[in-house]
C-alpha cells in the first residue's frame, strides 16, 4: 500500500465530492480510486467516507483526517520544491574543505570569486592539515592536493597539477653553495612541508619512467602549512620546494632564486572530491564547474610566468 498516494486520492475524492469526479481529475479508473480509499480505511481501522449510490460524505473521523492529510501533503510538496530548487539553483550553505598547505593560495581566491557570482549562497570553508571523512563531517566538496589520490568511494574530478620549484635565498647559496644534482641535497639544510599526504624526509623528482625519491635526512625546519615555508626559504634558513604560484613573487623580486633547474620536481595533483554523481545539488555542481575553469587557468598562468623568469636569467 502506498500510503501517500492513497492520501492524495482521498483528498481529491473529498474535494470533488465523489469517486468518479476524483478519478477523472487523477486520470485513474473509478475502481482504482475506490480501492485506494478502502485501503486507507483498512490501514487506519476507521471509516473516512459515507458512501451511497448518489452521494459521498465525510465522516467525523474523515474530516479530522482530511485536515491532517492536507497539511502533510502540503509539507511534502514544499519539501519537494525545496529539493528541486536546490538541484536547479545554488542555495543554502556550501561546505568546502581544503588542505591548508595550498588552500590559502588556491582555494580562498576561488571561493571569493565564486561567491561574487552566487551572493545569496552561504559558504563555510575549512582549511586543515588532514583529509576529512566527508560523509561523517558533512562536507560537500573537498579540495585535495597530493602526489597520488588515495582510494575512496568518493567521486573525484582532476583539476590539474601544481609544479614544484626548488628555491633558496641568495644569502643561503652564498654561505652553503648551490646543489648541482638532487643527490647534493643531502649536504644542505632542507626545509620540509610535513603533511599526511606528503612523504616525510623525501623529495620526489621525475626520473626516466618512474619518480625518483631523494632522502634529505632530518630537515632543519618542518611546517604543515605552505604560508610558513616560503618565509623560511626567503630568510635563508635553507632550501625548500614551493608551488610555482607561491614562489613567483620572491623569484620576481630576487628575494629567492630557483635551483636545480634541470630537474623536474614531481608535480602534485589537485582533485575535487564529492560524495555522489546522482542528484548533485546545484551548489556542488556549479562550484565544481567553477573550479574546472578557474584552477587550470591559474596553473597555466603560473607555468608561463615561471618560464618567463627562467628565460630571463
Amino acid at each position: 500500500m502506498d500510503t501517500l498516494q492513497c492520501m492524495r486520492v482521498f483528498v481529491k475524492v473529498a474535494a470533488e465530492g465523489g469517486f468518479a469526479a476524483a478519478a477523472r481529475k487523477l486520470n485513474l479508473t473509478t475502481s482504482v480510486t475506490s480501492r485506494a480509499v478502502s485501503s486507507l480505511e483498512n490501514h487506519l481501522g476507521s471509516r473516512l467516507l459515507h458512501r451511497t449510490t448518489r452521494h459521498t460524505a465525510l465522516t467525523e473521523a474523515g474530516e479530522r483526517y482530511l485536515h491532517r492529510c492536507r497539511r502533510i501533503l502540503a509539507q511534502i510538496e514544499e519539501a519537494e520544491a525545496e529539493a528541486d530548487a536546490a538541484r536547479q539553483h545554488p542555495s543554502g550553505c556550501l561546505r568546502i574543505h581544503a588542505l591548508s598547505s595550498f588552500g590559502h593560495h588556491l582555494v580562498v581566491p576561488a571561493v571569493l570569486r565564486y561567491q561574487e557570482q552566487f551572493s545569496s549562497l552561504r559558504i563555510e570553508l575549512t582549511l586543515s592539515g588532514t583529509v576529512p571523512d566527508m560523509l561523517s563531517d558533512g562536507y560537500d566538496v573537498s579540495i585535495v592536493v597530493a602526489p597520488e589520490l588515495p582510494d575512496s568511494g568518493l567521486i573525484s574530478i582532476r583539476l590539474g597539477s601544481i609544479a614544484g620549484v626548488v628555491c633558496a635565498s641568495p644569502r643561503y647559496l652564498a654561505a652553503h653553495g648551490e646543489p648541482k644534482t638532487p643527490a647534493d641535497l643531502r649536504n644542505h639544510h632542507c626545509l620540509q612541508l610535513a603533511t599526511p599526504v606528503f612523504p616525510f624526509n623525501k623529495w620526489m623528482f621525475n626520473g626516466e619512467g618512474s619518480p625518483v625519491a631523494v632522502e634529505i635526512g632530518g630537515p632543519r625546519y618542518a611546517v604543515n602549512v605552505m604560508e610558513a615555508l616560503e618565509p623560511a626559504v626567503r630568510s635563508g634558513l635553507g632550501i625548500g620546494i614551493l608551488p610555482a604560484g607561491v614562489a613567483l613573487p620572491g623569484l620576481r623580486s630576487g628575494a629567492i632564486v630557483r635551483v636545480l633547474r634541470g630537474y623536474e620536481v614531481q608535480p602534485v595533483l589537485v582533485h575535487a572530491l564529492y560524495p555522489s554523481r546522482r542528484f548533485v545539488d546545484a551548489k556542488i555542481r556549479t562550484w565544481i564547474s567553477f573550479l574546472r575553469e578557474e584552477l587550470p587557468a591559474t596553473f597555466e598562468a603560473d607555468h608561463r610566468a615561471l618560464a618567463m623568469i627562467d628565460g630571463a636569467r
